[in-house]
């Protein structure tokens, strides 16, 4: 279930983010689908020689139904893959999370940049010191 790994790890804020990107991915994909069927069975309709069955589609030919379905097909499959993008992504945040929740980082550990100058050119150096102290 997404989110479950944010809870064991108590980092609850990022629940919203899990079941905000999940969601939204969910309703565009049944959103998408609905749209795709609607044009798909117009065009269908069209073909088999019946009215048309909505009268905001009838004003429409036959290339911008197929070019309309198309597209809808298209951004329901994106969507579909969307979804399985952030599940894995959730899975490996939470993954990622525990293992570093364990990672000792104490004061001896120090990272210091620092910009020095150089003398002898007369221009500043970047330089950077990693340090640990037993």
């Amino acid at each position: 279930m997404p989110g479950l790994g944010q809870i064991y790890n108590k980092k609850y804020w990022k629940l919203p983010l899990v079941y905000g990107a999940i969601g939204t991915s969910a309703y565009l994909y049944i959103d998408n689908q609905k749209n795709y069927k609607l044009y798909r069975d117009e065009y269908k309709n069209r073909l088999a020689g019946n009215p048309s069955s909505s009268a905001s589609l009838a004003r429409f030919d036959d290339s911008r139904l197929i070019a309309a379905q198309k597209g809808f097909q298209r951004n329901r499959d994106l969507s579909a893959l969307f979804i399985v993008a952030f599940y894995a992504l959730n899975i490996i945040d939470a993954n990622i999370d525990a293992a570093l929740s364990q990672f000792n980082v104490s004061e001896k550990l120090v990272f210091k940049p620092a910009i020095n100058r150089n003398t002898i050119i007369a221009q500043n150096d970047f330089g950077v010191a990693v340090n640990y102290s037993f």
